[in-house]
Protein backbone atom coordinates (compact mmCIF):
# COMPACT_ATOMS: atom_id res chain seq x y z
CA UNK A 1 0.00 0.00 0.00
CA UNK A 2 1.12 3.04 -1.05
CA UNK A 3 0.93 4.48 2.60
CA UNK A 4 2.34 8.43 0.87
CA UNK A 5 -0.38 8.75 -0.79
CA UNK A 6 -2.85 8.62 2.05
CA UNK A 7 -0.33 11.16 4.24
CA UNK A 8 0.12 13.70 1.44
CA UNK A 9 -4.07 13.73 1.28
CA UNK A 10 -4.74 13.90 4.90
CA UNK A 11 -1.87 16.53 5.17
CA UNK A 12 -4.41 18.56 2.71
CA UNK A 13 -7.13 18.23 5.58
CA UNK A 14 -4.60 19.32 8.91
CA UNK A 15 -4.73 23.43 7.70
CA UNK A 16 -8.72 23.12 8.56
CA UNK A 17 -8.44 20.88 11.02
CA UNK A 18 -8.75 21.83 14.92
CA UNK A 19 -6.20 21.76 17.33
CA UNK A 20 -7.31 18.88 18.50
CA UNK A 21 -7.38 17.45 15.13
CA UNK A 22 -3.92 18.48 14.31
CA UNK A 23 -3.17 16.34 17.73
CA UNK A 24 -4.65 13.46 16.41
CA UNK A 25 -3.16 13.28 12.75
CA UNK A 26 0.48 13.65 14.21
CA UNK A 27 -0.58 10.51 16.33
CA UNK A 28 -2.31 8.83 13.11
CA UNK A 29 1.43 9.34 11.51
CA UNK A 30 3.67 8.76 13.97
CA UNK A 31 2.34 5.86 16.15
CA UNK A 32 0.37 4.15 13.34
CA UNK A 33 1.10 4.84 9.79
CA UNK A 34 4.85 4.62 10.43
CA UNK A 35 5.15 2.13 13.04
CA UNK A 36 3.01 -0.29 10.83
CA UNK A 37 5.26 0.56 8.11
CA UNK A 38 8.75 0.09 9.78
CA UNK A 39 8.02 -2.33 12.59
CA UNK A 40 4.67 -4.41 12.30
CA UNK A 41 5.65 -6.04 8.82
CA UNK A 42 9.10 -7.26 10.04
CA UNK A 43 7.40 -8.58 13.31
CA UNK A 44 4.59 -10.51 11.53
CA UNK A 45 6.67 -11.21 8.48
CA UNK A 46 7.10 -14.59 9.67
CA UNK A 47 3.76 -15.51 11.20
CA UNK A 48 2.79 -18.27 8.64
CA UNK A 49 6.09 -19.39 7.73
CA UNK A 50 7.02 -20.36 11.59
CA UNK A 51 3.49 -21.38 12.69
CA UNK A 52 4.58 -25.32 13.29
CA UNK A 53 2.63 -28.24 14.51
CA UNK A 54 3.95 -31.78 16.10
CA UNK A 55 2.56 -33.40 12.69
CA UNK A 56 3.52 -33.62 8.88
CA UNK A 57 0.13 -34.76 8.28
CA UNK A 58 -0.63 -32.59 4.75
CA UNK A 59 -2.48 -29.55 5.04
CA UNK A 60 -3.36 -29.84 8.52
CA UNK A 61 -0.80 -27.02 9.57
CA UNK A 62 -2.75 -24.58 7.27
CA UNK A 63 -5.73 -25.50 8.15
CA UNK A 64 -4.71 -25.06 12.15
CA UNK A 65 -3.37 -21.74 11.30
CA UNK A 66 -6.57 -20.42 9.15
CA UNK A 67 -8.70 -21.41 11.94
CA UNK A 68 -6.63 -19.78 15.15
CA UNK A 69 -5.90 -16.81 12.77
CA UNK A 70 -8.53 -16.08 9.52
CA UNK A 71 -7.00 -12.87 8.84
CA UNK A 72 -4.11 -11.42 9.37
CA UNK A 73 -2.78 -8.56 12.01
CA UNK A 74 -1.05 -6.65 9.71
CA UNK A 75 -4.29 -6.48 7.21
CA UNK A 76 -6.31 -5.98 9.59
CA UNK A 77 -4.62 -3.18 11.14
CA UNK A 78 -4.07 -1.54 7.34
CA UNK A 79 -8.19 -2.21 6.84
CA UNK A 80 -8.69 -0.27 9.94
CA UNK A 81 -6.44 2.85 9.06
CA UNK A 82 -8.24 2.72 5.75
CA UNK A 83 -11.31 3.07 7.30
CA UNK A 84 -10.70 5.53 10.13
CA UNK A 85 -8.77 8.10 7.68
CA UNK A 86 -11.77 8.16 5.35
CA UNK A 87 -14.05 10.15 6.79
CA UNK A 88 -10.94 12.93 7.18
CA UNK A 89 -11.44 12.77 3.23
CA UNK A 90 -14.72 13.61 3.21
CA UNK A 91 -13.77 17.41 5.03
CA UNK A 92 -11.40 17.40 1.87
CA UNK A 93 -13.78 17.09 -0.81
CA UNK A 94 -16.20 19.50 0.91
CA UNK A 95 -13.34 22.11 1.23
CA UNK A 96 -12.84 21.67 -2.35
CA UNK A 97 -16.13 21.58 -3.50
CA UNK A 98 -16.35 25.10 -1.43
CA UNK A 99 -13.39 26.75 -3.23
CA UNK A 100 -14.77 25.82 -6.51
CA UNK A 101 -17.74 26.89 -6.19
CA UNK A 102 -16.23 30.15 -5.38
CA UNK A 103 -13.94 30.46 -8.29
CA UNK A 104 -17.37 29.72 -10.47
CA UNK A 105 -18.60 32.68 -8.91
CA UNK A 106 -15.11 34.43 -9.65
CA UNK A 107 -15.38 33.04 -13.71
CA UNK A 108 -19.38 34.52 -13.64
CA UNK A 109 -18.22 37.95 -12.90
CA UNK A 110 -18.26 38.42 -9.12
CA UNK A 111 -15.25 39.94 -7.35
CA UNK A 112 -12.90 37.28 -5.74
CA UNK A 113 -9.14 37.36 -5.30
CA UNK A 114 -8.15 33.98 -6.79
CA UNK A 115 -3.99 34.24 -4.58
CA UNK A 116 -6.23 34.67 -1.26
CA UNK A 117 -8.85 31.96 -2.15
CA UNK A 118 -5.91 29.60 -2.34
CA UNK A 119 -4.29 30.57 1.31
CA UNK A 120 -7.99 31.13 2.79
CA UNK A 121 -8.14 28.73 5.75
CA UNK A 122 -12.12 27.43 6.07
CA UNK A 123 -13.92 27.98 8.97
CA UNK A 124 -15.32 25.05 10.85
CA UNK A 125 -19.28 26.48 10.50
CA UNK A 126 -22.46 26.26 8.90
CA UNK A 127 -22.30 22.96 6.24
CA UNK A 128 -19.08 22.11 6.84
CA UNK A 129 -19.29 22.23 10.92
CA UNK A 130 -21.87 18.64 9.84
CA UNK A 131 -19.53 17.60 7.44
CA UNK A 132 -16.70 17.76 10.07
CA UNK A 133 -18.64 16.22 13.37
CA UNK A 134 -20.00 13.77 11.29
CA UNK A 135 -16.65 12.22 9.71
CA UNK A 136 -15.43 12.17 13.97
CA UNK A 137 -18.62 10.58 14.69
CA UNK A 138 -17.63 7.80 12.46
CA UNK A 139 -13.82 7.60 12.93
CA UNK A 140 -15.30 6.69 16.59
CA UNK A 141 -17.43 4.07 15.58
CA UNK A 142 -15.14 2.16 13.29
CA UNK A 143 -11.90 2.49 16.00
CA UNK A 144 -14.72 1.18 18.31
CA UNK A 145 -15.59 -1.73 15.92
CA UNK A 146 -12.47 -2.49 14.90
CA UNK A 147 -11.41 -2.98 18.52
CA UNK A 148 -14.29 -5.12 19.03
CA UNK A 149 -13.40 -7.32 15.58
CA UNK A 150 -9.51 -7.85 17.26
CA UNK A 151 -10.87 -9.09 20.75
CA UNK A 152 -13.81 -10.94 18.89
CA UNK A 153 -11.71 -12.80 16.20
CA UNK A 154 -8.46 -13.82 18.03
CA UNK A 155 -10.27 -14.13 21.41
CA UNK A 156 -8.42 -11.76 23.23
CA UNK A 157 -5.49 -9.18 23.17
CA UNK A 158 -2.71 -11.54 23.82
CA UNK A 159 -1.06 -14.17 21.47
CA UNK A 160 -1.25 -17.25 22.69
CA UNK A 161 2.09 -19.41 22.57
CA UNK A 162 0.14 -22.43 22.09
CA UNK A 163 -2.50 -23.53 20.09
CA UNK A 164 -5.03 -27.44 19.63
CA UNK A 165 -5.91 -28.22 16.88
CA UNK A 166 -8.05 -30.98 15.95
CA UNK A 167 -9.70 -29.54 12.77
CA UNK A 168 -9.74 -32.32 9.48
CA UNK A 169 -7.24 -32.90 7.94
CA UNK A 170 -5.35 -33.52 11.20
CA UNK A 171 -5.49 -37.06 12.59
CA UNK A 172 -6.04 -36.32 16.15
CA UNK A 173 -5.67 -32.90 18.48
CA UNK A 174 -2.09 -31.56 17.67
CA UNK A 175 -0.44 -28.62 19.45
CA UNK A 176 0.54 -25.92 16.96
CA UNK A 177 3.36 -22.91 18.40
CA UNK A 178 3.11 -19.32 17.46
CA UNK A 179 6.62 -18.02 16.64
CA UNK A 180 7.55 -15.05 19.18
CA UNK A 181 4.08 -14.34 21.20
CA UNK A 182 5.38 -11.97 23.59
CA UNK A 183 6.75 -9.71 21.21
CA UNK A 184 3.08 -9.76 19.16
CA UNK A 185 1.40 -9.07 21.93
CA UNK A 186 3.61 -7.03 23.78
CA UNK A 187 2.93 -4.92 19.56
CA UNK A 188 -0.69 -5.43 19.62
CA UNK A 189 -1.73 -3.82 22.68
CA UNK A 190 0.50 -1.04 21.50
CA UNK A 191 -1.55 -1.11 18.49
CA UNK A 192 -4.82 -1.26 20.38
CA UNK A 193 -3.54 1.77 23.44
CA UNK A 194 -2.51 3.98 20.27
CA UNK A 195 -6.39 3.07 18.74
CA UNK A 196 -8.01 3.71 22.00
CA UNK A 197 -5.87 7.01 22.43
CA UNK A 198 -6.93 8.44 18.93
CA UNK A 199 -10.71 7.29 20.14
CA UNK A 200 -10.26 9.59 22.74
CA UNK A 201 -8.82 12.50 21.07
CA UNK A 202 -11.99 12.14 19.00
CA UNK A 203 -14.51 12.37 21.82
CA UNK A 204 -12.25 15.52 22.93
CA UNK A 205 -12.96 17.47 19.44
CA UNK A 206 -16.53 16.45 18.46
CA UNK A 207 -17.07 17.97 22.35
CA UNK A 208 -14.94 20.83 21.66
CA UNK A 209 -16.80 21.73 18.60
CA UNK A 210 -20.26 20.84 19.64
CA UNK A 211 -19.40 23.03 22.69
CA UNK A 212 -18.32 25.81 20.42
CA UNK A 213 -21.38 25.81 18.44
CA UNK A 214 -23.65 26.09 21.58
CA UNK A 215 -21.93 29.09 22.95
CA UNK A 216 -22.05 30.56 19.83
CA UNK A 217 -25.79 30.04 19.84
CA UNK A 218 -26.79 32.33 22.85
CA UNK A 219 -24.38 34.86 21.80
CA UNK A 220 -26.74 35.50 18.50
CA UNK A 221 -29.48 35.49 20.44
CA UNK A 222 -28.05 38.33 22.52
CA UNK A 223 -27.79 40.08 19.64
CA UNK A 224 -30.89 39.50 18.16
CA UNK A 225 -33.04 41.01 21.43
Amino acid sequence: MDWGTLQAILGGVNKHSTSIGKIWLTVLFIFRIMILVVAAERVWGDEQQDFVCNTLQPGCRNVCYDHFFPISHIRLWALQLIFVSTPALLVAMHVAYTRHEKKRRFRNGEKIDIEELKNEKVHIRGPLWWTYTSSIFFRIVFEAVFMYVFYYMYDGYQMPRLVKCNAWPCPNTVDCFVSRPTEKTTFTIFMLAVSGICMMLNLAELCYLVIKICMKEPRKTTVLK
